[in-house]
């Protein structure tokens, strides 16, 4: 896939702060942040681990892309709350198997 090259407008800091060539990372981003939420976020989590390695291997492909940081967020936010969803999600069974 290739990428057009920049519009004046966009060379800006919008592009810096705001990675819209690396669709990935930022989507990434968006889903470690909503991994958050109960119940969904533990898909949520694995699905941002995924674009956030997706992202970073585009942003050092393509160093016009940016969105480094982004992808980063959604590695270790998805990481971490997917693994904190599962952790706890087992220890509900494991209390409801052990009160039966």
């Amino acid at each position: 896939m290739s990428t057009p090259p920049p519009r004046p407008a966009e060379i800006g800091g919008v592009s810096s702060l705001i990675p819209f060539r690396n669709v990935p990372a930022l989507a990434a981003y968006y889903l470690g942040v909503f991994s958050l939420i109960p119940i969904i976020g533990g898909f949520l989590g694995i699905a941002a681990f995924i674009f956030g390695i997706i992202g970073l291997r585009r942003a050092h492909e393509h160093p016009e892309a940016k969105g480094k940081v982004h992808a980063w967020i959604g590695i270790i936010a998805g990481a971490l709350f997917a693994l904190t969803w599962l952790a706890l999600s087992i220890s509900v069974l494991v209390a409801a198997a052990s009160q039966h």
